[in-house]
C-alpha cells in the first residue's frame, strides 16, 4: 500500500523523459555511452534562495538540461543554477548527458519552495486558482516551531485510485524533501500539539501524510496527524479527482518546523 500511495513520489515526471534521448543502436557498444554517476538531487528551499541541480556523469561531451521536459536555454553545463528562486521556478529538472554515441537521460528531480508565515486567513474564493492565504512573512530564522510554511510543489496528471482515500484521482501534488535535506517536515516540539496539512484553495481534494516510519492519513481539504506524532518527520501529497493544475500548487503545514 505504501509503495502503490508514494508511486509519484519515486517517479513523477518521468514519463516521457526516456524519449528525448537518442535511441541506442543494438550494434552499438553499450559502453560508448555516457554513464551517470550521481544524479541530480530533488530540492525543497525558500522563496528567494538559490538553488542548483547537478549531474555526474563520464563520457560525456554536451549536457542539456530541461524544466518539465523543455530544454532551458543555455543551460549545457553539468550544473544549473536557479537564483532568486519563485514558484514560476516549481517544477521537475532533468539532465540529458550525451556523446557521439547517444544521450542518457538523469531522473527528474523536483524542486519545491516554500514560505514562512506568522498568521494565515483562508479565502473560500482565491481571485486565481492559486491565489493562497494572506501572510505576515517571517524570516526563516523567525520560525522556532508551530508556525505555517507554505510549501509549492508541482502537480503531475497521472490517474489512479487507491483504497478509500485518496480513491481515484486524475492527479496529484507531492511536497517532498530531499533525504539529505531533511526528508520531510517535523513536528515542532515547541508552541504547538496540533500538526495540519490544509488545502486553502479547493474543497474537492483529499490530503495526504506519510510518517518516515510509515504511518498513513487522508482526508478531505485538510489532514491531521495525530499528538504525539508517530513520526520524526512528514511528506504530503494532494490529490485532484479532476481539473489538475498547471502550475506551482501550495499546501498549508501548521505546527511544523521547516
Amino acid at each position: 500500500m505504501m509503495k502503490q500511495i508514494l508511486r509519484g513520489i519515486a517517479v513523477a515526471a518521468m514519463a516521457g523523459l526516456a524519449s528525448i534521448g537518442h535511441a541506442q543502436d543494438t550494434n552499438v557498444d553499450q559502453t560508448q555511452y555516457p554513464t551517470i554517476l550521481t544524479q541530480p538531487d530533488d530540492q525543497c528551499v525558500a522563496i528567494g534562495s538559490s538553488v542548483t541541480f547537478s549531474v555526474v556523469a563520464t563520457n560525456v561531451n554536451t549536457n542539456q538540461w530541461y524544466m518539465n521536459n523543455t530544454a532551458m536555454d543555455g543551460q549545457t553545463n553539468s550544473s544549473v543554477t536557479l537564483p532568486n528562486v519563485s514558484t514560476t521556478d516549481v517544477g521537475y529538472y532533468s539532465a540529458l548527458v550525451s556523446n557521439s554515441a547517444g544521450g542518457v537521460p538523469t531522473r527528474s528531480a523536483c524542486l519545491n519552495v516554500y514560505t514562512v508565515s506568522s498568521t494565515t486567513t483562508s479565502t473560500s474564493k482565491p481571485k486565481s486558482k492559486f491565489s493562497t492565504q494572506s501572510m505576515s512573512t517571517m524570516s526563516v530564522g523567525d520560525l522556532s516551531g508551530g508556525g505555517v510554511i507554505t510549501v509549492f510543489g508541482a502537480p503531475v496528471v497521472s490517474s489512479g485510485s487507491v483504497g478509500g482515500c485518496p480513491g481515484a484521482y486524475s492527479g496529484y501534488v507531492n511536497f517532498t524533501k530531499a533525504i539529505t535535506n531533511g526528508w520531510g517536515w517535523a513536528p515542532s516540539s515547541t508552541n504547538t500539539s496540533l500538526f495540519v496539512a490544509t488545502d486553502n484553495n479547493r474543497a474537492d481534494t483529499k490530503v495526504q501524510y506519510i510518517g518516515k516510519y510509515g504511518d498513513i492519513g487522508c482526508n478531505a481539504t485538510s489532514v491531521t496527524v495525530p499528538y504525539p506524532a508517530p513520526s520524526p518527520k512528514y511528506r504530503f501529497t494532494i490529490y485532484f479527482t479532476s481539473d489538475v493544475p498547471t502550475n506551482a500548487y501550495p499546501i498549508t503545514l501548521t505546527g511544523f518546523d521547516q
